[in-house]
């Protein structure tokens, strides 16, 4: 017996999305299942400020109703761009309230392959049995350490994900290893709650947004290089947010808009707030050291830091084969690339029934992915895929 057609497993942006698109298939029998805005919640640190553009914040749905503009005049809550944290989760908790009100707060322990059908294994409550499952489960599991803090404990070595409430490092020696966002933010963020804040950073500058919003200002023609869901330079951005489009590149061409829309940068409005804060370019920590209840970094340039807590701004890499709820035997039949699994149109893996959205289908649908723009995409597609070319079974309709 089946519990439901449809199973989504995940409750941040993308999953809601997709189930409020997919909530308008007559006849689809739909579960939803996750703490809503999670990772968001729970991984993201107190005063964050969202790097995306007020257009590129909103959640999809498939009348474009619920928006943050709707939201904000819902609520009679007064903010603009930059986002603030504790806002964008109310929204989408706003959001999952109005879109998909019947969600199952239940955290996966495993998901197996049976014969027509997948198992859920929850830690409370009983076995779900759905006919095609899709995995909406973010990056947490993707946090990026790298190898001279494997082993160091989180009392030392946290990841921008998972770091302390800037508070309790008030009057430390924090290093913040990175010179992506999540570690400039984190540095300014802990700067300001009173820690003594160095950026190391292999890169030999920081690179700084805010030219597309310099180029917005000069009239229509400009802001025509400009695509509203805000990935990638100008005439870039363009390109990545029509997925249709960049898989029809050449491969190199798609890595070199990969490499163009993700590479580590800073919001132009983090510059003011990191002025007293010391920056090292240029160089890696190539040592990380227990001595005294503290660290010992050791510097590719061969200085040293003695510090009492680092803060890893190193983003994430994608490897599905680290979410800990895919059994043994997903795991080896799940063709993937560079860890990332290989999607047909629906978001569909190699094997059948099992769709992945977010993150990791960016290899196959490009940096799009990555962004809270890209719901509207994943949303869409999927809706056309499970209400128009396939039916509810999975097969060709």
């Amino acid at each position: 017996m089946l519990d439901c057609d449809v199973a989504i497993l995940g409750a941040g942006p993308f999953g809601l999305s997709a189930a409020a698109y997919l909530q308008r298939i007559a006849g689809l029998d739909l579960a939803v299942f996750g703490d809503t805005m999670a990772f968001w919640k729970h991984c993201m640190p107190e005063g964050m400020l969202l790097r995306s553009a007020w257009s590129a914040s909103h959640i999809a749905d498939p009348d474009s109703a619920l928006t943050l503009d709707a939201f904000r005049a819902a609520v009679r809550k007064g903010f603009a761009a930059p986002v603030p944290l504790r806002q964008f989760v109310e929204y989408g908790a706003w959001f999952q309230r109005h879109a998909v009100p019947k969600i199952e707060n239940r955290t996966l322990s495993r998901i197996d392959v049976q014969p027509s059908a997948f198992a859920l294994t929850f830690a409370h409550g009983p076995l779900v049995k759905a006919r095609r499952v899709i995995i909406a489960a973010g990056l947490a599991a993707f946090a990026h350490r790298p190898a001279p803090f494997t082993g160091l404990p989180s009392t030392l070595v946290s990841h921008s994900s998972a770091q302390p409430h800037a508070r309790f490092l008030s009057g430390k020696r924090v290093a913040v290893i990175g010179s992506g966002q999540s570690a400039l933010e984190s540095a300014a963020l802990l700067h300001e709650a009173g820690a003594e804040v160095e950026i190391i950073m292999r890169r030999a500058s920081i690179h700084w947004l805010g030219w597309k919003e310099r180029l917005l200002s000069l009239g229509p023609l400009a802001r025509m290089a400009v695509s509203p869901a805000d990935v990638g330079p100008a005439g870039v951005s363009r390109i990545v947010a029509l997925p249709d489009l960049f898989q029809c590149l050449p491969k190199s061409l798609q890595e070199r808009l990969h490499l163009l829309c993700l590479r580590p940068a800073g919001a132009r409005w983090l510059r003011q707030r990191l002025f007293a804060v010391p920056v090292t370019p240029g160089c890696a920590v190539i040592s990380a050291k227990i001595q005294n209840s503290s660290l010992r970094l050791v510097l590719s340039d061969s200085s040293v830091r003695q510090v009492d807590h680092v803060v890893l701004g190193t983003g994430y890499r994608i490897d599905v084969s680290r979410y800990p709820f895919l059994s043994s035997a997903i795991k080896n039949n799940l063709k993937t690339v560079r860890g990332f699994p290989v999607l047909n149109r629906s978001f569909e893996s190699s094997i059948p029934g099992l769709h992945f959205i977010g993150a990791p289908a960016a290899e196959s649908f490009g940096p799009l992915m990555y962004f809270v723009s890209g719901t509207r995409y994943s949303g869409g597609a999927l809706y056309r895929a499970f209400s128009g070319g396939w039916n509810v079974a999975g097969k060709a309709a």
